[in-house]
Formats: structure tokens, C-alpha cells, sequence
């Protein structure tokens, strides 16, 4: 199996850059809570994981959903004020655009069979 890199490093080793970039920055600059930094750091390993999914050309449409659930939990966690119904809704106009997007990426398998019932 081959081995991801990013920027030359492994994924692990750039998360956890990341996430000592957020600690720093929050010590220094923008203070943020506990719950924000963690918030970020999810952003960032769900980020990843879509580049991982990209580069492997693996299925992205589970990471693509994971990101963007992570991105509305963190403007939720800095302050967006949107309930858990608007939430929903934006979530299910993303897994409908994954879904339409999955559409014409995929195509049924087709045997002799199958063809000769449908004659």
C-alpha cells in the first residue's frame, strides 16, 4: 500500500502541526476554547482524510460529507448562530450534490444475462 505525503510528510505529522499551530495561535493571538481549537483540528484531519481519498482514488464523497460536517460544526463552534434544523438542511444539500455528482461517476455492471431479459 502506498504511503501519502503531504508537503513531503506524512498526513499524522501535518496534523499534528496543525494542531500546535491552533495552540499557539490561540495562546497568542486569538484565544480561543478548548472546544474551538478542537473544532479546528477535526477541520483539518477531515481536510486531510479528503486529500488522502483524492490521491488514493478512492471514493471521495464520505470525506466530502465529513468535511463539510466538520466545517458547519466549527462555524456553529465560532459563533454562527444556526440551529441543529438548519444544519440538517444544509448537510442534505450536500449529500444530495455528493449523491448527484456520485451518479455520473458510477456505472451499473452489465452481464449477457441481464440483457437477454431485457429483450
Amino acid at each position: 500500500m502506498p504511503t501519502y505525503k503531504i508537503f513531503g510528510r506524512e498526513p499524522a505529522a501535518v496534523l499534528a502541526f496543525v494542531s500546535i499551530l491552533v495552540k499557539l495561535a490561540s495562546a497568542y493571538v486569538f484565544h480561543a476554547t478548548d472546544s474551538q481549537q478542537a473544532t479546528v483540528n477535526t477541520v483539518a484531519a477531515c481536510a486531510v482524510a479528503l486529500l488522502i481519498a483524492i490521491s488514493a482514488h478512492d471514493s471521495a464523497g464520505a470525506a466530502v460529507f465529513n468535511l463539510a460536517q466538520a466545517l458547519v460544526a466549527a462555524a456553529v463552534g465560532f459563533g454562527l448562530k444556526l440551529d441543529a434544523d438548519h444544519q440538517a438542511l444544509w448537510l442534505s444539500l450536500v449529500t444530495v450534490v455528493i449523491g448527484l455528482w456520485s451518479r455520473t461517476q458510477v456505472t451499473a455492471r452489465v452481464t449477457r444475462e441481464d440483457l437477454h431479459l431485457a429483450a
